[in-house]
């Protein structure tokens, strides 16, 4: 039988003592500061738009219906359930507000809080929810203030979640094509309309193909058109064919984007069969982006 050898155990211990894991986050000083300064300042714009302030358990009971499970940290509770760490905060904010709080009149609700996904890693996020209130151009609106007021310059994408799944069932195929990102299945068809919808970069490109695509497609995409003009970024960027890993969103779906970094995501969704939207700002990927601003590096 092997022996358990406890000096080797305790001498890992304390090689790791002051080690941090990776995935983790560390703020300090500067990095930290400016880490409050963001958090404060997209909480007052968000209160002056009668948005209300949630925190929300570490620990929930249903991740699953946000991600999927292979992100999700998950053990038992006192009771043997299963229980997970937070992966997500959209579907616990919304039904604790519809089944805990029960206020009819609470429909805007943000939150500063972190989620964590496995194996390790925890990120920052400030994120707002509009309860059975699907207008998403308040969210871009929102970020498109934030953005300005810290001088980061991003670029905004808006994709539809509806039309992929529209495509899946007019080529009658699996939505795991475009859960995995492998489009050459896709772009290997036959259909020229396709094609172009997978190269639609600018307004222009977006105009003309509403015209070229089959009649289910059309309403999505003029959808698609009609936030971006709202939006009024006249360099909106297109990602038609994109489908999100947040398994909630059904619809309009936005990004701001900067080099390999998602800043900011957000869009449509159904909870419970009422309509609604949000948005999150990556608070890490932010920080990062002013950071190296001011350094000099960008």
């Amino acid at each position: 039988m092997k022996l358990f050898n406890f000096r080797k155990v305790c001498m890992i211990r304390a090689d790791l003592e002051h080690e941090i894991p990776d995935g983790s986050r560390l703020y300090f000083a500067k990095s930290a500061d400016l880490k409050r300064e963001i958090e404060n300042s997209l909480a007052n714009t968000l209160k002056k738009y009668d948005f209300t302030e949630i925190v929300t358990p570490y620990f929930s009971y249903h991740q699953q219906l946000s991600v999927s499970s292979s992100e999700i940290l998950s053990f038992s509770d006192s009771t043997n359930h299963t229980i997970s760490l937070r992966a997500d905060s959209t579907v616990d904010v919304v039904r604790i507000v519809l089944r805990r709080i029960k206020d009819r009149n609470l429909k805007r609700i943000f939150y500063i809080q972190p989620v964590f996904k496995y194996p390790n890693s925890e990120f920052y996020q400030i994120g707002a929810e509009m309860i059975a209130e699907p207008n998403l151009n308040v969210g871009l609106e929102i970020c498109l203030k934030f953005f300005e007021e810290f001088n980061i310059k991003s670029s905004l994408q808006i994709s539809n979640i509806e039309i992929p799944k529209i495509i899946c069932e007019i080529l009658d195929i699996s939505i795991d094509v475009f859960e995995k990102g492998d489009l050459s299945e896709i772009l290997s068809t036959k259909h020229k309309w396709l094609r172009d919808l997978a190269r639609v970069g600018s307004m222009d490109d977006l105009k003309k193909i509403i015209n070229l695509v089959p009649q289910d497609l059309k309403k999505p995409l003029q959808d698609v058109l009609n936030l971006a003009l709202k939006s009024g970024v006249k360099d909106s960027k297109f990602a038609l064919l994109y489908y999100s890993k947040m398994r909630y969103y059904d619809s309009l779906f936005f990004r701001f984007l900067s080099g390999n970094s998602v800043l900011c995501s957000g869009g449509n969704y159904e909870i419970d069969s009422l309509k609604s939207c949000g948005f999150a700002v990556m608070s890490d990927c932010v920080i990062e982006n002013i950071l190296k601003i001011k350094e000099g590096y960008e």
